[in-house]
């Protein structure tokens, strides 16, 4: 009996390190992002006047993938799909615009949803995830694959928050996100009345309001995670 129990034991410890060690030790996804949208100032746009998509720029698959530079970017960055104007999808909801969290789980939590035919791209507290059709899926695909910003641990310099990807479906007028693009459902956002609902791993619920400047409190985003000193 003590015997299985080691084996069971050896086998579950096995599995929790190489989880950790994909999550924390794998290979950065390259990143896509062009550097003139990261550098510019997302702050300055007024988010209540949406960009028409009706097929008089790019199509959503001609842009470069959206990632997350290293465990967060610097300042909030333009728009990813500034020059897409395809349709959005049948059974796809417009969701786009700036929002903040008003009642719930994460009330001040502020977030860009741009969408562009079936891609949708989610700008919050340092982190860029982008699902659907890119110009360099063939390298990345079209789950979001980047990093969740939180910084678990540093050695020296080097900062480690965990790898993410997840895949951005339409259901029923619910946009789901299914973790790796094959397992369960961790986030769901959808439109309640005039409000944005976003449904996280986490248990928690927010409801958010549409808001049409940047705040200034979120234009630099403050590092998150328990930032553990190693070397």
């Amino acid at each position: 009996m003590k015997k299985w129990l080691l084996r069971i034991f050896m086998v579950l410890a096995a599995l929790f390190l190489a989880a950790f060690w994909q999550m924390y030790f794998s290979e950065r996804p390259p990143l896509m992002t062009d550097q003139t949208t990261l550098a510019g100032d997302g702050s300055t746009i007024n988010y209540c006047e949406l960009p028409m998509l009706d097929s008089s720029g790019k199509m959503a698959a001609e842009i470069p993938k959206g990632n997350t530079p290293g465990c967060g970017y610097t300042q909030f960055p333009l728009p990813i799909l500034a020059e897409c104007t395809e349709p959005l999808p049948e059974g796809a909801d417009d969701i786009r615009g700036l929002w903040i969290g008003v009642k719930g789980g994460h009330t001040g939590h502020v977030e860009r949803v741009e969408q562009c035919g079936s891609r949708v791209v989610i700008t919050s507290s340092g982190i860029i995830h982008d699902g659907g059709p890119n110009s360099s899926a063939d390298v990345v695909g079209i789950n979001s694959n980047d990093t969740e910003g939180s910084i678990l641990f540093t050695v020296g310099d080097k900062e480690f928050c965990g790898r993410t990807s997840a895949s951005m479906t339409w259901n029923n007028r619910v946009l789901e996100f299914n973790a790796f693009g094959w397992g369960p459902v961790v986030v769901r956002r959808y439109m309640e009345g005039k409000q944005l609902v976003w449904e996280y791993v986490d248990g928690s619920t927010t409801h958010m309001d549409r808001i049409c400047q940047l705040p200034e409190e979120h234009k630099i985003p403050a590092k998150r995670g328990r930032k553990i000193q190693i070397f």
